[in-house]
């Protein structure tokens, strides 16, 4: 029987127009009132998950940035585990070297040096995955990452590595350019303590290689009581690899990659066809 059920967010409960859907919704929903613990796993800092979960109604504990910060659905923070000041320094320096964009994501949020270029690469990502989709909507969608306070403009990185008000919790470096983003990764992956994951073609994800969905989801089910073969877990990409090889249940979206399905136990629905709700109503 399964207890608990997590979720990644982008490309599996989110749809390209980065909202829940109604059939998602309503089988959170049903899955709650039953007693079945539903918490998201995502990439997005705790800001940027509670503003789309609010949107669609939902209250439930965010598994954030990876697995490096885990709140409650009051929003009390249950772990943390932050990169070094040090180690923080080194990424940013690499990603520099290598002319990369990233932001950086925090116990107070995310933050980036450049406004423009955080909404018009966001932009870039949704519409290349969702040609269909029209642009305008995605940039005034992309836009209010900042105009709503999820994303806060800085002049200098700095500032928050030497500020001991702040925890680093990941790194998110973005680049179109294939070869760049894979010398970035192999000169990254010589650095002790730190893990690269990805959420896309485009992207690279790095946090503290304790930091990871599957472990902060064992650590999470573990202080419920729950066992992790009564848990259910659902995603789309590589950074979902861990959750997904560690729960009883493990569930690809029919959009993820060949190899996150050869993973999984089952295969549902794309994140346009309520995947995440069609999965749901058939364990409870």
């Amino acid at each position: 029987m399964i207890k608990c059920i997590a979720s990644d967010m982008d490309g599996t409960l989110l749809n390209s127009k980065q909202l829940i859907s109604e059939e998602n919704k309503d089988a959170i929903v049903k899955a709650q009132a039953q007693g079945i613990e539903f918490v998201v796993a995502t990439g997005r800092s705790y800001q940027e998950a509670t503003y789309v979960l609010a949107q669609a109604g939902i209250n439930c504990p965010v598994i954030c940035a990876n697995g490096a910060e885990v709140r409650s659905k009051e929003g009390v923070v249950l772990s943390a585990t932050p990169i070094s000041k040090k180690m923080a320094r080194e990424v940013a320096a690499r990603l520099r070297e290598k002319d990369i964009y990233f932001e950086v994501y925090t116990n107070k949020g995310a933050f980036t040096m450049d406004a423009d270029k955080a909404v018009s690469i966001l932009v870039d990502i949704i519409m290349s995955a969702n040609p269909e989709v029209n642009r305008e909507e995605i940039t005034e969608a992309a836009g209010a990452r900042l105009r709503d306070g999820l994303v806060h403009t800085i002049e200098d990185y700095e500032l928050l590595f030497a500020d001991e008000n702040y925890q680093i919790y990941k790194l998110l470096a973005f680049s179109f350019d294939a070869d760049r983003l894979e010398s970035a990764n192999e000169s990254l992956s010589e650095l002790e303590g730190i893990v690269v994951s990805t959420s896309g073609h485009d992207n690279l994800e790095i946090t503290n290689t304790q930091a990871q969905k599957g472990i902060a989801l064992e650590s999470f089910v573990k202080l419920k009581g729950i066992d992790l073969a009564e848990t259910m877990a659902i995603g789309d990409n590589y950074n979902d690899v861990s959750m997904l090889e560690k729960a009883g249940r493990s569930v690809a979206m029919g959009n993820a990659d060949y190899y996150i399905k050869s993973l999984c136990d089952v295969i549902t629905d794309t994140n346009e066809e309520s995947g995440v709700g069609k999965a749901i109503l058939e364990v409870i």
